[in-house]
């Protein structure tokens, strides 16, 4: 059997009961690590789970599954992930490589950034699509995440931003050269994500665009969801570019539409309580021009 097991977003300690019973009698427990980051490392996992763990990267689970699969249809093999094995990341390749090679499989399931969200008051059925923003470089600034956000507060939808994580990225170079040196990892921040949506929005207003959002619409920002020091804040997008929301990793939900009781929760994460209360909340549900 090969089991994909949820981590949740904490520590070692949001494993479900039902997740930690299952690795202890697997024959190999892999630990996805490129798609999210708990709050401790691959070392503290083992000891709490009294097991060796190993890593599987990128490129082993895209281009090795076959090694994760190996001996799967006659033992049992966890694949570990952070939060839910299909929250903010699928991972069905895996799944129909199983099912191809005649491997059955189980889901053990767990929190994840996709319903946790909801600790900053905003009601979860209130979300649209889920855009990732990706790290910018000086020849490559993609706007498309933008657009689907427009879409969604067409729709007086909020959006949540899965903010761009490097693991083991390698540079043009060394790939060019075919070298196994790697870049340090990189999170983007709220900050990042926020100076990025600005910018957008200034090359837009330069276009006499019908604008999706402006620097006064209101934004969230949340930074180790699941920690006992997460931080959630409120405000205009125009002060997320300079919130202070700690270490990684940081999700950053765009507003639509805004309930009563929905303004009423985001007040308590305020950035600025003069600032907040001067907003006019109907900026969430309409476009600027």
């Amino acid at each position: 059997m090969l089991y994909l097991i949820g981590l949740g977003l904490g520590d070692v300690k949001d494993i479900t009961v039902k997740g930690m019973e299952i690795i202890k009698k697997c024959t190999r427990v892999y630990l996805e690590a490129y798609t999210s980051i708990l709050t401790v490392g691959k070392e503290a996992l083992e000891e709490f789970y009294g097991r060796e763990l190993i890593l599987a990267d990128r490129e082993m689970v895209e281009q090795e599954a076959d090694e994760i699969l190996k001996d799967a249809d006659v033992a049992d093999v966890a694949f570990l992930v952070v939060g839910d094995p299909f929250g903010a990341t699928t991972h069905s390749d895996l799944v129909l490589r199983a099912v191809k090679a005649g491997i059955s499989y189980r889901v053990i399931h767990n929190a994840s950034i996709m319903n946790a969200v909801g600790c900053c008051g905003l009601q979860l059925y209130n979300f649209g699509e889920t855009v990732s923003v990706v790290f910018w470089t000086d020849t490559w600034k993609p706007e498309s995440f933008y657009d689907k956000i427009k879409r969604n507060r067409l729709n007086g939808m909020h959006t949540l931003c899965l903010l761009d994580i490097k693991v083991k990225e390698q540079s043009v170079e060394n790939l060019i050269k075919g070298r196994k040196i790697y870049e340090p990892p990189r999170y983007m921040s709220v900050n990042q994500a926020s100076e990025q949506l600005l910018e957008i929005i200034q090359n837009r207003r330069g276009q006499s665009e019908k604008l999706a959002l402006s620097e006064d619409t209101i934004c969230v920002g949340l930074s180790r969801v699941g920690a006992e020091d997460q931080k959630i804040l409120a405000g205009p997008l125009k002060e997320m570019a300079s919130a202070e929301l700690g270490g990684p990793l940081h999700s950053m939900i765009i507003s639509g539409h805004l309930h009563p009781l929905e303004i009423d929760m985001l007040k308590l994460f305020a950035v600025s309580e003069a600032s907040f209360e001067k907003l006019k909340m109907t900026d969430s549900s309409t476009f600027t021009s």
